[in-house]
C-alpha cells in the first residue's frame, strides 16, 4: 500500500521552485492554493498527492529519456505497471462506494502519467467490472473480488470485425443447451470476431462477450452480455475453442494491447449470463423483468455509458496537460518587444491569449461536466444494484445515455482542436517529441473512435431529444427528466421569441448572457430538425432515410449545442453558488464566462440565421467580449495552470516544467537525448558550460 501524504498545506501545496514564472505568479488576482482546495477538496488533493509520489518514486514507473521500447516491451510494462496500481491498493472496493469521485481521479492520474496505463486501468475495472456489477446479480459478486486481486483480468468485447456502431446487427451467437444447462458461444465467421478489444491482445483472461441469446426453439431474444474464460490465468494460453491475438501497433496508446477473438462452440456454464435484465431458466425459458425488448437492449448496454464518461474524462487530462505546458511555455518565451531592447512573453499578444486560454477555461468546465456526470452514472448504477424498475430509473438511462453520447464528441475533439493549438502555439519546440504535445496528441486520438464514433453518437443524442419533441406535440407531455437538463424546452415556444438584446461588452461578460442564447439555439435547432425530419418523411423517405438526411445540418448541431448549453449551465451553476470563497469569484466568474461565449461564438451563422442575433453589433460584442475576458484572465493563466498540472514527473516536458527555466530545462533535455555530454571536450566553451551541464544532468 502506498503511504499516505500527511502534514498540513505546505505539504500538501508545495511552493513551486522561484524562476521567470514568479513574475505571473505573483501578478494573478487569487491565490492558487486556496482554488485547488475549492476545486477538489483536501482529501482528494491528499489522494492524488498520494498516487503521484507513489508513481515518481518507483522504479517501475521511471522515466527514460530517449528510450523507445519495442511493442512487446512497451506493453509488457504498462502491464506491470497496472498490476502494480492494484498492488498500491489506492481505491478499495468500500472507498469507490464512500468517494465515487475518486475512481474518475484515480483514473486521471494514470492517464496524465501514460494513456496506455489509465486505458488498461479502466478498462479492466470500470468498463469490464461495471458491466459485471451493473448488469450481473448477485451470483456474479465473487468476480468483484477478483478484479480487484487481479486473479483475473478483464476486457469489454462487444465490437466485431464487420460491425461497430450498429450493435443490433453483432453476430456472435450463444444458444442455449438445456441437457447439460449450458451456453454455447460461437462466431459464425471470421467478420463476427471480437475486434479492437482493450486489453484482449495479450493480458485478459476474462471477457464480457456479447451475444445474441437463442433458447430452444431457435428463439433470439437478442444481444445479452455473457463472462468466458478466454486465457488460462496462470499461462495465459488460449481456452479451448478460443482463438485470441494481439492487433499489432496503433497510431497511439500503444501500451494498450488491443485484441480479436473467435469462438468455436465454446460452452460456458448457464450462470456466466450476465441476467439482470434477462435470464434463462434451467430448463430454457427464458425470462426478463423489462417487458420492453428496446428498455431492456439500452439497460443491457449501460456499461458503455460508463466508457463513455471515463473517456470524457481522458479528453480533459490530455486537454489539462496540453494547455499547461503551452502558457507555461507561453509565458517564458519571449519574442519581440516595443524597442529591440525588450522583449515580451508571447502570452502578453492578444493572438497567443485568445488562440489558448478558451481551452484553459474548456479544461474547467469540461472538468466539473465531467465530474458531474459521473456522479450521475453512480446514481444509475446503484439503481439498477438495487432491482429499481422504475419509470424515473429507465428515464434517468436515456438521459445520461444521451448526455454521455454527446460529451464524449464534446470533450474529445474539443482536446483534440486544443491539442493541435497548443502545439502550434509553442512552434519548434512544440514539435519536439520530448516536450509530450505529440504524443497527447496521438493517445487522445482515439478517445473520437473507441466506444462509438462522434459523429453516430450525436445521433443518439438528437434522437433523445426529437423523442421528447414528438410526445410533447404528440400527447402534449411536458419536458421533465430526471437531471432536469431538458426542463428549460418547456418554454421553447417562448424562448423563441427572444432576441439578443446586449448592445455594451461589459454586458456580456457574464456565461448567464450565453445560457439565454443557448437556450434558443437549442430550441431554434430541435424546430428545425423536428420540422426537417418531417418535411423529409412527406416527401417519401423512409424513417431511416429521413434520420440520415436531417442529420448534416440539423442533428448533429443540435446534440452539440445541447450538450455545450449542459456544460455551460453546470459549470455556471458552480462557479455561482453561494460557498464559492469570494475571493474566487471573479476568476471563476470569467472562467465561466470565457467558455461560454467563446463555445457560443462558434453558432454565430446558427444564431444570425434564425433571428436571434441582427446587424453587424451582436457579432462584434460577442467577439469582443471573448477578447476582453482573455484579456483579463491573461494575468491569472499561469496560477490557473498551477491548479490543475501534475507534478513535472508526471507533466514530463521540459518546456512546460514548474520552475520556468524553458532554455535550460530543453538544453539539457537535448543534449541528453543526443547523447553528447561525454564528448563535448572539444567544445572551446565547455569549460565554461560545465557546471551548468552537470548540474542539468543531474537534474535530469
Amino acid at each position: 500500500m502506498a503511504p499516505t501524504v500527511e502534514g498540513g498545506d505546505a505539504a500538501l501545496l508545495p511552493e513551486f521552485p522561484r524562476g521567470p514564472l514568479d513574475a505571473y505568479r505573483a501578478r494573478a488576482s487569487f491565490s492558487w492554493k486556496e482554488l485547488a482546495l475549492f476545486t477538489e477538496g483536501e482529501d482528494m488533493l491528499r489522494f492524488k498527492k498520494t498516487i503521484f509520489s507513489a508513481l515518481e518514486n518507483d522504479p517501475l514507473f521511471a522515466r527514460s529519456p530517449g528510450a523507445d521500447l519495442s511493442l512487446e516491451k512497451y506493453r509488457e510494462l504498462n502491464f506491470l505497471r497496472c498490476k502494480r496500481i492494484f498492488e498500491y491498493d489506492f481505491l478499495s472496493v468500500e472507498d469507490m462506494f464512500k468517494s465515487p469521485l475518486k475512481v474518475p481521479a484515480l483514473i486521471q492520474c494514470l492517464g496524465m502519467y501514460d494513456s496506455s496505463l489509465a486505458a488498461k486501468y479502466l478498462l479492466h475495472t470500470l468498463v469490464f467490472g461495471s458491466a459485471v456489477y451493473s448488469s450481473g446479480s448477485e451470483r456474479h459478486l465473487t468476480y468483484i473480488q477478483k478484479i480487484f486481486s487481479m486473479e483475473i483480468f478483464g476486457c469489454f468485447a462487444l465490437t466485431e470485425l464487420s460491425h461497430g456502431s450498429n450493435t443490433k446487427a453483432i453476430r456472435t451467437t450463444a444458444h442455449y443447451d438445456p441437457a447439460t444447462k449450458e451456453f454455447i458461444i460461437h462466431s459464425p465467421d471470421f467478420e463476427a470476431a471480437k475486434f479492437w478489444v482493450g486489453n484482449m491482445g495479450k493480458t485478459a483472461t476474462h471477457a464480457v462477450v456479447f451475444a445474441k441469446l437463442h433458447v430452444p426453439g431457435d428463439q433470439c431474444h437478442g444481444l445479452h452480455p455473457f463472462i468466458v474464460q478466454i486465457r488460462d490465468p496462470k499461462t495465459l494460453l488460449p481456452m479451448p475453442g478460443v482463438m485470441v491475438g494481439d492487433m499489432g501497433k496503433k497510431l497511439g496508446q500503444n501500451g494498450l494491447d488491443n485484441g480479436f477473438a473467435m469462438f468455436h462452440k465454446v460452452r460456458v456454464p448457464r450462470q456466466s449470463l450476465l441476467n439482470r435484465m434477462g435470464d434463462v431458466t434451467p430448463e430454457g425459458t427464458y425470462v426478463s423483468p423489462f417487458k420492453d425488448v428496446r428498455q431492456r437492449f439500452g439497460v443491457s448496454l449501460g456499461g458503455l455509458s460508463s466508457g463513455r464518461v471515463s473517456i470524457l474524462s481522458l479528453a480533459v487530462v490530455n486537454l489539462k496537460l496540453a494547455i499547461a505546458i503551452a502558457l507555461r511555455f507561453s509565458a517564458t518565451r519571449r519574442q519581440f518587444g516595443p524597442t529591440q531592447e525588450e522583449e515580451i512573453a508571447v502570452l502578453e499578444y492578444p493572438m497567443q491569449q485568445c488562440r489558448l486560454l478558451p481551452y484553459l477555461a474548456a479544461a474547467y468546465a469540461l472538468d466539473h461536466f465531467s465530474k458531474s456526470l459521473f456522479l450521475d452514472l453512480v446514481e444509475l448504477q446503484r439503481g439498477h444494484a438495487s432491482g429499481d424498475c422504475s419509470a424515473r430509473q429507465a428515464e434517468l438511462g436515456r438521459e445520461i445515455h444521451a448526455l454521455a453520447s454527446a460529451g464524449k464528441p464534446l470533450a474529445s475533439w474539443t482536446a483534440q482542436q486544443g491539442i493541435q493549438e497548443c502545439r502550434e502555439a509553442c512552434g519548434g519546440h512544440g514539435y519536439l517529441a520530448m516536450n509530450r504535445l505529440g504524443v497527447l496528441r496521438d493517445d487522445n486520438d482515439p478517445n473520437c473512435t473507441y466506444e462509438g464514433d462522434n459523429n453516430v453518437l450525436l445521433q443518439q443524442t438528437s434522437n433523445y431529444l426529437l423523442g421528447l419533441l414528438a410526445h410533447r406535440v404528440q400527447d402534449g407531455a411536458c419536458f421533465r427528466s430526471p437531471l432536469k437538463s431538458v426542463d428549460f424546452l418547456d418554454a421553447y415556444p417562448s424562448i423563441l421569441d427572444q432576441k439578443f438584446e446586449v448592445s455594451s461588452v461589459a454586458d456580456c461578460l457574464d456565461s448567464a448572457v450565453a445560457l439565454a442564447a443557448y437556450k434558443w439555439l437549442v430550441c431554434y435547432l430541435l424546430r428545425e430538425t423536428y420540422q426537417k425530419l418531417n418535411q423529409e418523411k412527406r416527401s417519401g423517405s423512409s424513417d431511416f432515410e429521413a434520420r440520415n438526411n436531417c442529420q448534416v445540418s440539423h442533428g448533429r448541431p443540435l446534440a452539440l449545442a445541447f450538450l455545450e448549453l449542459t456544460v455551460v449551465q453546470r459549470f455556471h451553476e458552480h462557479v455561482h453558488q453561494p460557498c464559492v470563497p469570494p475571493s474566487l469569484r471573479a476568476v471563476l466568474g470569467r472562467l465561466s464566462a470565457l467558455y461560454a461565449l467563446w463555445s457560443l461564438s462558434r453558432h454565430a451563422a446558427l444564431l444570425y440565421r434564425g433571428g436571434y442575433f441582427s446587424g453587424e453589433q451582436a457579432g462584434e460584442v460577442l467577439e469582443s467580449a471573448v477578447l476582453a475576458l482573455c484579456s483579463q484572465l491573461k494575468d491569472d493563466a499561469v496560477a490557473l495552470v498551477d491548479v490543475i498540472a501534475p507534478p513535472d514527473f508526471v507533466l514530463d516536458s521540459p518546456i512546460g516544467r514548474a520552475d520556468g527555466e524553458l532554455y535550460k530545462n530543453l538544453w539539457g533535455a537535448v543534449l541528453q537525448e543526443s547523447k553528447v555530454l561525454e564528448r563535448a571536450s572539444w567544445w572551446p566553451e565547455f569549460s565554461v558550460n560545465k557546471p551548468v551541464i552537470g548540474s542539468l544532468k543531474s537534474k535530469l
